[in-house]
């Protein structure tokens, strides 16, 4: 099926980007597809789109923990999904495909910045969503959700991809990602514990994009 030769290409350009970085081409993805460049193009109009669209399976995939229904505690919630998040970096393809990516940013800035709003910024923007009907049904303080959700990344990633960019052990445990997981969401909702009176700010800044 369409659907299934779609996933077929997705596949392979997850795995060349640990080999290729933003270098690979869309000549490259055929030969491994086992097919022309031009279905390709002929499917996916360009190699931008066709990263939008690995990228948007990526981002759903991550998110798809939060967007599960209702009904379980938002510390458990947010605790899987935390260790789901962490389990996918640890991967040693994304880690060198993250790398790759990093060592080519500076001569192809208009691609990563591309590929940073196609990728961190979307899930970003999924979770501020998520975090603001948690917000609406008084289970979290009141604030920007969008710095709401870049601190919850932040904080569940730690420093993890410094470790891997400086080539030094990282949690690729999962006994030690699961004991991160659970401090950092703790942490994470203490620090937006709700209000006694529901509706203040913690602060008046005004969210933008840093794209």
């Amino acid at each position: 099926t369409r659907q299934a030769r779609d996933q077929r290409v997705f596949a392979v350009v997850r795995e060349l980007l640990a080999s290729h970085g933003m270098q690979l081409s869309m000549e490259t993805v055929a030969q491994h597809v086992g097919c022309s460049k031009q279905t390709l193009y002929s499917r996916f109009g360009s190699k931008q789109e066709l990263m939008r669209q690995v990228l948007d399976q990526h981002v759903g995939t991550t998110f798809a923990l939060l967007d599960a229904p209702q009904g379980e505690p938002l510390h458990q919630t947010l605790v899987e999904f935390a260790i789901s998040f962490l389990a996918h970096r640890a991967q040693p393809r994304v880690i060198q495909a993250c790398l790759q990516i990093a060592a080519d940013s500076r001569q192809f800035p208009d691609q990563a910045r591309q590929l940073y709003r196609d990728g961190a910024e979307q899930l970003q923007a999924r979770v501020a969503e998520w975090l603001a009907a948690a917000v609406g049904r008084g289970e979290l303080r009141h604030d920007d959700p969008h710095f709401m959700a870049e601190m919850l990344l932040s904080m569940i990633g730690g420093l993890d991809f410094e470790r891997q960019r400086f080539h030094t052990p990282h949690r690729a445990d999962a006994a030690e990602r699961q004991r991160w997981a659970e401090f950092s969401v703790a942490s994470f909702l203490r620090a937006f514990a709700p209000d006694k009176e529901p509706g203040t700010p913690l602060h008046s800044y005004q969210y933008r994009s840093f794209s």
